[in-house]
């Protein structure tokens, strides 16, 4: 019988065709989200020059996803989760291939790029909980993790593949072309799937109303402390962890005395860092650790933090850049599996999408860490975010620990079997 190299690593998770074709469409739809961002704030910005209205294309396309996201959950608990996340992609690609028409025709205005950037918010808030839940039921428990991970090396591309392709599809085809394309990414999306099986993605209704729905997720989430711990963890390194992304211009300038040659530099490290992290994750596969390399990473990322605060030698500070690139990977991907193990399938929808006002959080952080800078400097802002990371890791990864049993979770995870949880964290 012939064993594959790859067995035992996150890459057997490719050996299920829905996944294969989930993995697919991300990678599609991944790299037009990238293109996509990075094109509204190009369009707003040859429109009318403003900074603020750049902020405020961002502040349209977050804003609905902090208010509607909760239902978007509540929606992914009741009906069938892939119908709905081709119903969003479908309704992207048409957004998106109607702005390159609204360019094309020289009809496009400022008040066009944000009620789009709305919609596109908003579509983005019931796709995003259908999507994420739909990974716990096309692979077996003991590949959850290695899932993930393989769909984090998705994000991670596209971070570097979206910005690199930007310039050069702008100057062959313009911003409209760029839209086409975009679009077109869309439209492969929805193809690929609508190839895979709708059987499997829809689970019994705990509510006959939608409103009850959404109580009914909160009740739940309030006697899974675990769970709500996490959560908390995310939200807090959202507010005080985002002080590298927040103040990179700042330190870029006033520290190393560089220009955009220089900043490039120190984000090409952090992506190049993030996405080895990924494919050390992958390769890891099912002896990943989800609760303590969360514990080890939330720890990592404040010390890094703290140290790339104190560094004024480039070389040394694009090291510790990747450094911090790769343990903000690890930390995502191990918040998601960890809150992907412990809950139970009727209220996975809700749960993720309670999970992410970390990405509110991520955008108050980054005004705190601003203000922060301004009030004292970046270094302290960045040294004070790093020391609240490090302590509200702790403190959670204590619970984390008692949660999954010590010692006990490879084994655990090893053998296929969902970790033991305490009586706080099962209904």
């Amino acid at each position: 019988m012939r064993v594959s190299i790859l067995s035992g690593t996150s890459y057997s998770a490719f050996k299920y065709r829905e996944y294969r074709l989930f993995w697919i469409a991300a990678a599609f739809s991944n790299i037009g989200m990238w293109s996509l961002v990075y094109g509204r704030l190009w369009l707003m910005r040859t429109l009318t020059g403003s900074e603020v209205m750049l902020g405020l294309v961002a502040t349209a396309n977050l804003a609905p996803v902090l208010i509607f996201s909760i239902w978007g959950g509540v929606l992914a608990d009741r009906f069938n989760r892939l119908k709905i996340v081709r119903v969003t992609r479908l309704l992207f690609a048409i957004t998106t291939i109607g702005t390159a028409v609204l360019i094309q025709s020289g009809n496009i205005e400022p008040w066009h790029v944000l009620a789009i950037s709305a919609v596109t918010g908003t579509l983005l808030a019931f796709d995003i909980p259908s999507r994420s839940a739909m990974v716990a039921t096309i692979v077996p428990k003991e590949h959850l993790a290695g899932a993930i991970a393989l769909y984090s090396i998705v994000f991670g591309a596209a971070a570097i593949v979206g910005p690199m392709l930007f310039s050069p599809l702008v100057s062959a085809w313009g911003l409209e072309g760029l839209f086409y394309i975009i679009g077109t990414s869309y439209l492969l999306t929805v193809l690929t799937l609508l190839m895979m099986r709708t059987s499997g993605h829809k689970v019994a209704a705990t509510s006959k109303t939608v409103l009850g729905g959404l109580l009914q997720g909160f009740t739940y989430l309030r006697h899974q402390k675990s769970i709500t711990s996490v959560i908390l963890l995310g939200v807090t390194l959202g507010l005080f962890g985002t002080s590298f992304d927040t103040l990179l211009p700042v330190f870029t300038d006033e520290i190393f005395s560089g220009g955009t040659d220089v900043f490039g530099r120190l984000l090409l490290g952090a992506g190049i860092g993030g996405l080895t992290a990924t494919m050390a994750i992958t390769l890891i596969g099912r002896r990943v650790r989800p609760a303590l390399y969360l514990i080890i990473a939330g720890v990592g990322l404040g010390a890094a933090q703290l140290t790339f605060a104190r560094i004024d030698i480039l070389d040394l500070a694009v090291l510790v850049a990747g450094i911090i690139g790769g343990f903000k990977v690890v930390l995502g991907t191990m918040n998601t599996t960890v809150v992907q193990t412990l809950v139970a399938e009727e209220f996975r929808g809700r749960v993720l999408s309670i999970n992410q006002l970390t990405w509110g959080a991520s955008a108050l952080g980054g005004l705190l860490m601003g203000y922060l800078a301004q009030r004292f400097d970046a270094p302290t802002a960045m040294t004070f975010g790093g020391s609240v990371a490090i302590v509200a890791t702790l403190l959670v990864g204590q619970r984390l620990l008692r949660s999954f049993g010590v010692g006990s979770e490879s084994a655990k995870s090893d053998s296929g079997q969902k970790p033991e949880v305490t009586a706080e964290s099962s209904t």
